[in-house]
C-alpha cells in the first residue's frame, strides 16, 4: 500500500466512481477515463482544474476545510467517506509507538466467555484476539490469532461459509479503509494490504474502489456445516480505551429458525468445550496416575 500520496489516490478513486450522469453533466464522446475528467471535478468543487490537478499529484497536501468539504460533495460521499477524505487532508501526527501489541482488558474477556452467543475481539488490523467457544464453533476462523481478512479472502472454507461472501468481502475492505485515517503510515496494515493484493483479485478490485464504510452492524447470511442456514445480525463495539479494538456479538432474531440453529449450535459448542476440558484433565494426570 503506497502512503506517498494517499489523498490524491482516493480522489482519483473516487472520481472514477462517480459517472457525468450521476451529477447532471453530459456523457459526451471520446471519454477515455472511467467517471468524471479531472476539470469536471473541479468545476463541481468550485476550484481550478490546475489546483484540483496539484492535490491529485500530491503537489498540494494541505487543502482548507472548504476545499475538501466542496470535493466531498462533488464526489456525492456518504459521512464516513467524506469524513476519511477530511483526515486524509489534516492527517494526525504519524505515531511513534509501532507494533504494539493489542490486549483485551481482561473484564472484556471475561464477558465475551460469559455471553450466550457467539462473540470475540478484533483488534485495529482484524487480527483476534479473543473469543467464546460458541464463535469458533460458527466459525474457526474466530480462533485467536487469525486475522479476518486474510481468512475472508484466502481460506477456500470461509468462501464456502458465507452465503452472501461478496457482500460481507466489501463490507469489510470498506471497514479496513476507514482504519487508514488514523495512520496512513502504518507499516503493519501496508503489509496486510500489500499481502493480500497479491494473492486475492477480489481484495485487490475491492481495494482499488477506496470505499469506505464505518458500518456498526450488519447481517450475514451463512451456510453452517453442522446446523444448515444462518441469518445472523452483527453488532459492532468498540472497547473503551483501545484504539480500534471492537468487540462484536453475532445473534438472531428471536422465534425464528436461525434462532434455533444457533442455540443448536451452542449446544454443540458447549459440548465440545467439555469434552476437550476432561480430555485435558485425563493427559494431565497421565495414563498411569488412575
Amino acid at each position: 500500500m503506497d502512503t506517498t500520496n494517499a489523498l490524491g489516490d482516493f480522489l482519483r478513486a473516487r472520481r472514477a466512481a462517480v459517472s457525468p450522469g450521476d451529477v447532471g453533466l453530459p456523457p459526451g464522446t471520446r471519454r477515455r477515463v472511467p467517471g468524471l475528467r479531472r476539470e469536471e471535478l473541479a468545476m463541481l468543487a468550485g476550484v481550478s482544474p490546475d489546483y484540483y490537478l496539484r492535490l491529485e499529484q500530491g503537489r498540494d497536501r494541505r487543502p482548507s476545510p472548504q476545499v475538501i468539504a466542496a470535493l466531498a460533495t462533488a464526489l456525492r460521499l456518504d459521512e464516513a467517506a467524506a469524513a476519511h477524505l477530511h483526515g486524509l487532508a489534516a492527517p494526525p501526527a504519524r505515531s511513534t509507538v509501532r507494533h504494539r501489541v493489542q490486549r483485551v482488558p481482561a473484564g472484556t474477556a471475561q464477558l465475551v466467555d460469559q455471553l450466550p452467543l457467539p462473540a470475540y475481539v478484533v483488534g485495529s488490523h482484524f487480527d483476534v484476539l479473543t473469543s467464546n467457544a460458541m464463535a469458533r464453533a460458527l466459525s474457526p476462523s474466530f480462533s485467536r490469532g487469525r486475522n479476518l481478512l486474510r481468512q475472508l479472502f484466502l481460506d477456500p472454507a470461509d468462501q464456502g461459509l458465507y452465503l452472501d461472501w461478496e457482500r460481507i468481502t466489501a463490507e469489510l475492505v470498506a471497514g479496513l479503509r476507514s482504519t487508514t485515517t488514523a495512520d496512513p503510515g502504518d507499516p503493519r496494515l501496508a503489509d496486510l494490504v500489500g499481502e493480500l493484493s497479491l494473492r486475492s483479485e477480489r481484495f485487490s478490485t475491492l481495494w482499488a474502489r477506496a470505499e469506505v464504510s464505518h458500518g456498526r452492524d450488519g447481517v450475514s447470511h451463512l451456510d453452517h456445516p453442522q446446523v444448515g442456514e444462518l441469518h445472523l445480525r452483527h453488532e459492532k463495539l468498540d472497547v473503551g480505551g483501545r484504539d480500534g479494538m471492537q468487540l462484536v456479538i453475532h445473534h438472531a432474531m428471536p422465534g425464528t429458525g436461525s434462532a434455533q440453529a444457533l442455540a443448536l449450535l451452542g449446544t454443540l459448542a458447549a459440548t465440545t468445550e467439555h469434552e476437550q476440558s476432561l480430555a485435558t484433565v485425563t493427559y494431565d494426570r497421565g495414563p498411569d496416575n488412575r
